[in-house]
């Protein structure tokens, strides 16, 4: 049974939950809530995409190892060198949930483009797949938002698929560029009015509606970054 709207989660959150000294890895809440939204049964399938960062292997193998032994059912689509997946849009439509990787939002945006997988995700969106990401995984589906993807000096991005009409901060805590290359691609009418995100925070998005922020952990926050008239 697949999502009753388009939802998207667009979030600052790690693969694992935060953890105590000594408390066993486990694979963030996050995801289980993903699968709640998308109506998926006791055994989700989730399918990673990694083209932020290249399709990296040791990425894609740590993220396996993490879902090892959980109720899951873990695929992913690689489009480097070529897609390992004959039917790309088939796959893609039998998920429940699928999950974007951090990296480079830019190059992100500009393969799947030369692969047509917007108009598939878009697809998916619009059948109640829950889409959802990190990072470049949480810009992608906005206008844009700060990255790191042309060099270690922030720059704005305003080339995202759009489909949330809105930029996008993320790690709004953690690195110091981010709040104020935001503040100013806002105030300066680079970007539409921003939703933000400290690390460990996820938006939730039915249609194009901004309807709750979450976190995995407590003393984070998401933030709203409109311009002065």
């Amino acid at each position: 049974m697949p999502a009753s709207e388009p939802t998207i989660l667009a979030t600052s959150m790690g693969i694992y939950a935060p953890r105590r000294d000594g408390e066993p890895r486990r694979v963030n809440p996050v995801f289980d809530l993903a699968a709640e939204l998308a109506g998926a049964g006791p055994q989700p399938k989730i399918c990673f995409l990694n083209q932020a960062e290249g399709d990296q292997p040791s990425t894609l193998t740590r993220v396996y190892e993490a879902f090892a032994g959980s109720r899951f059912r873990m695929s992913h689509l690689a489009l480097f060198p070529m897609p390992n997946s004959d039917d790309i849009r088939a796959h893609l439509l039998g998920q429940d949930v699928i999950w974007v990787g951090g990296g480079s939002v830019a190059n992100l945006c500009a393969v799947w483009r030369v692969h047509g997988l917007g108009e598939i995700l878009r697809e998916c969106w619009a059948a109640g797949v829950v889409l959802g990401g990190v990072s470049a995984g949480s810009i992608c589906w906005h206008v844009g938002g700060a990255t790191d993807s042309f060099g270690t000096d922030l720059r704005g991005f305003t080339d995202g698929l759009g489909w949330l009409p809105y930029g996008n901060g993320v790690h709004y805590d953690s690195e110091e560029q981010r709040r104020p290359l935001m503040h100013r691609l806002v105030g300066d009418g680079t970007l539409p009015t921003a939703h933000c995100t400290d690390d460990g925070t996820g938006l939730l998005y039915r249609g194009e509606k901004l309807v709750e922020a979450v976190a995995d952990r407590p003393g984070v926050s998401a933030y709203e970054v409109t311009r002065s008239p």
